[in-house]
């Protein structure tokens, strides 16, 4: 079952928009949670947000995309596309499924295992040196957020704020490295569908990428703000404040160094860091999806890759 290049590029586009859809709730969910903001105009500031993280990050330090381009390298144009394909499918069916059970999974690592099955079943060359920087960011983000969201917290306790102003503000910055994170890593993907192998975007493929993403956050993704934002761990205006500028810290170093990571895994660690109560059950079932997110996704690039072949 041979695949074209605009099947190629639809799918792609078709998971920038899911990942809008279901990941970057998780920027506002914490704000929205502690009654800092509305849902409707919260999920209006994620949209445009991220938009600008794409679109600026892309153009002065497009790291990530470096990172992505490097991962895997398939050995004929047919299997770029089979491959590809393979891991868009699984990115997108995993999504779709752990929405519907309000789960905030990681499309980051969706899409990573997913080539990695798709890799495994082509015979692809992957790359050692991106992969070290994959597993750095997989290894370091939830450390690095439960730490950042507990300094952040213990130092904002020390001085005058207005948790409630300032989350806002912190949610905006956790939106915008969203977009700079997961933005560049599909901006590569739709870079190699076109054949352009180079971390300079053309203006309409970066505008196109931004623009899906902001309508997929535009659509909102309820059931994951509530379970993020609410049923993890009950936050003060203050610690909401924390877990977002926690997040947006490790977002921002990450995206600079050129490490991939997933919003969802430090939002969560930045909240437990800045909750001194997160709900062990909720905390579980995250694990749990997070782990599943591999073998599962692994298997499903592989199969699908296959097939297209």
């Amino acid at each position: 079952m041979p695949v074209s290049t605009t099947t190629l590029a639809l799918l792609v586009l078709c998971v920038i928009l899911v990942n809008g859809w279901t990941d970057a709730p998780n920027a506002i969910a914490t704000a929205v949670g502690s009654g800092a903001m509305a849902y409707r105009p919260a999920v209006v500031m994620a949209a445009v947000c991220n938009f600008l993280g794409i679109a600026l990050t892309c153009l002065l330090f497009p790291t990530v995309a470096a990172t992505m381009e490097n991962l895997v390298h398939f050995s004929t144009p047919r299997d770029t596309l089979a491959g590809l394909c393979g891991a868009m499918l699984a990115v997108v069916i995993w999504a779709v499924a752990a929405w519907r059970f309000g789960l905030p999974t990681s499309e980051s690592h969706a899409l990573l295992a997913g080539l990695s099955g798709a890799a495994l079943a082509l015979g692809a060359d992957i790359q050692p040196s991106a992969w070290v920087a994959v597993g750095a960011g997989l290894v370091l983000s939830l450390p690095a957020g439960v730490v950042t969201g507990w300094l952040v917290c213990r130092w904002l306790g020390r001085i005058p704020h207005n948790p409630m102003v300032w989350q806002r503000v912190a949610a905006g910055l956790t939106a915008f490295f969203h977009g700079a994170q997961d933005g560049q890593k599909f901006l590569a993907l739709l870079l190699m569908a076109h054949g352009i192998r180079s971390t300079r975007p053309p203006l309409t493929l970066l505008l196109l990428t931004a623009g899906v993403m902001a309508l997929g956050t535009g659509l909102g993704g309820k059931p994951i703000v509530e379970k993020i934002g609410k049923e993890l761990a009950h936050l003060t205006p203050t610690q909401g404040l924390a877990a977002d500028v926690g997040t947006g810290v490790v977002l921002g170093v990450c995206s600079i160094l050129g490490l991939p990571v997933s919003t969802s895994h430090a939002k969560v660690a930045a909240i437990c860091g800045a909750s001194p109560r997160p709900q062990p059950g909720v905390v579980a079932q995250l694990l749990l999806v997070w782990v599943l997110t591999f073998p599962a996704c692994i298997g499903l690039g592989y199969g699908f890759a296959l097939l297209l072949r």
